[in-house]
């Protein structure tokens, strides 16, 4: 019998895209088994144990994220590791597929080559996952029953590890980043679009105010003098004082006043819009720390507005004097990203059991402080909310990869993970967490200027 390179199952309700994908896979000598729906999938697992699913997302009956969270609550099955092929290419697609347990995500159409090259690099981590699992059982067995062989076993066992564990977190570090580039790549592509689609009509309007403004009074004053140096007749004279002209030319400029003052808002949301979705480059470039916190926290509006459960959150900015940062601005926008994000869901849990009046008393609050260092030569970012505050435990954990305290589909604790990477490797900075139960969280960010 010849071995196939691996057992995979392709799930996809449209039959050409099954025909495809089972046809690419099976041409490189895997096992496939190819399945219309998710149902039908879940019962062909019961014979056949794959080591990769190619996921559809959007299937009757039962879609794509709702297999995915099935197979995760599922202990035979929730280390399978789970790529989403799908022609849905919205940041918020993609980041709810990570959020249910998938590992990676194509988007239709899709190329041979990249999908071939994904389903190695998963195939090899998940293996690699499996393989130091035995091998630290068999290990410990040999060590139980040769205690005279001890201290060779010992060297073997730590030089076998330490090789599986550097593939293993060269494969997880390549995933961690995967993850990274392909959230920052489509929220930036997203948020430039908007912005671009913005500008094009905001110029037509901002050019067109000014001038407006003058023809208007122009108009005006025109229309004056004819009517006190002109012989009209009657009817249009009582015409004339039906229009009120002396109204129109009184409240005329404040309605262009304020449609400049709209102008001034939109134009301030699309140069926020542009700032968040900065590109990086390979070099660090100077970067306004606080047009980063400020754009972010202008994407995060939505979240800090008032609802029926509870006043607004309150942000309180003590920016200091600070000069441009060396950095990769992109990168430091998706740490503040996470960081608020996870302020605000703090403060949200912390609403728990309190009417809208009780938190009123004591609004959610978000305090940013901003210094330099005493030496000049850091920038220092704080971060603090005023919510339950975080337990010790969580806290010696809360930079872990893959840790996290949300229920299933909610997070995936790659979030602060990322954060901490970027600080720490890409930037040459530091990132702490210091949390008092019952009085809140800071998240302190110190970056090389």
């Amino acid at each position: 019998m010849i071995e196939n390179n691996g057992r995979i199952i392709v799930v996809d309700d449209t039959p050409a895209n099954l025909h495809l994908l089972s046809n690419l896979l099976e041409e490189r000598d895997y096992e496939v088994r190819a399945f219309p729906s998710a149902k039908l999938a879940l019962m062909g697992m019961k014979n056949f144990l794959p080591e990769l699913i190619l996921l559809d997302i959007t299937m009757p009956q039962m879609n794509g994220y709702e297999m995915c969270e099935y197979l995760k609550e599922n202990e035979k099955w929730r280390d399978i590791p789970v790529i989403f092929i799908s022609a849905l290419n919205e940041i918020f697609d993609k980041v709810k597929a990570f959020s249910v347990g998938g590992v990676d995500y194509i988007t239709k159409p899709v190329q041979a080559e990249e999908v071939l090259a994904r389903v190695e690099t998963h195939l090899q981590l998940f293996r690699l996952r499996e393989m130091l699992e035995k091998t630290n059982f068999i290990q410990s067995q040999k060590l139980a029953q040769q205690n005279r062989q001890l201290k060779t076993l010992n060297q073997e066992l730590e030089k076998t590890n330490k090789e599986l564990k550097e593939k293993y977190l060269q494969l997880e570090e390549a995933q961690l980043q995967l993850v990274q580039s392909e959230k920052m790549v489509t929220l930036g592509n997203l948020v430039t679009g908007i912005a671009h689609e913005i500008n094009n009509p905001l110029g037509f309007i901002g050019g067109n105010i000014g001038l407006a403004e003058e023809y208007l009074q122009d108009l005006l004053v025109g229309l004056s003098l004819y009517q006190k140096h002109s012989h009209l007749d009657d009817e249009i004279l009582e015409k004339l004082e039906d229009l009120q002209l002396e109204v129109i030319a009184e409240d005329c400029p404040k309605l262009i006043a304020s449609m400049q003052e709209g102008y001034n808002i939109i134009r301030n949301i699309s140069r926020s819009l542009g700032i968040f979705a900065r590109t990086d480059t390979d070099q660090k470039t100077e970067f306004n720390l606080h047009d980063g916190i400020d754009s972010t926290l202008l994407i995060l509006k939505y979240r800090l507005k008032a609802n029926k459960d509870r006043p607004a959150i309150e942000i309180i900015k003590n920016y200091a004097n600070m000069p441009p940062v060396q950095c990769y601005p992109g990168q430091l926008n998706q740490v503040f990203m996470n960081l608020f994000a996870n302020a605000i869901d703090a403060l949200n849990e912390s609403n728990a059991g309190k009417t809208f009046q009780e938190i009123k008393k004591e609004p959610n609050r978000i305090t940013i402080r901003t210094e330099l260092s005493e030496d000049k030569q850091k920038a220092i970012v704080q971060i603090a909310d005023n919510g339950t505050g975080i337990p010790e435990e969580v806290k010696v954990r809360i930079f872990e990869k893959g840790f996290t305290t949300k229920a299933v589909g909610k997070g995936t604790g790659l979030g602060m993970a990322i954060a901490h990477q970027i600080v720490t490797e890409k930037h040459g900075g530091k990132i702490s967490c210091d949390s008092t139960l019952g009085q809140g969280t800071i998240f302190t960010i110190v970056i090389p200027s």
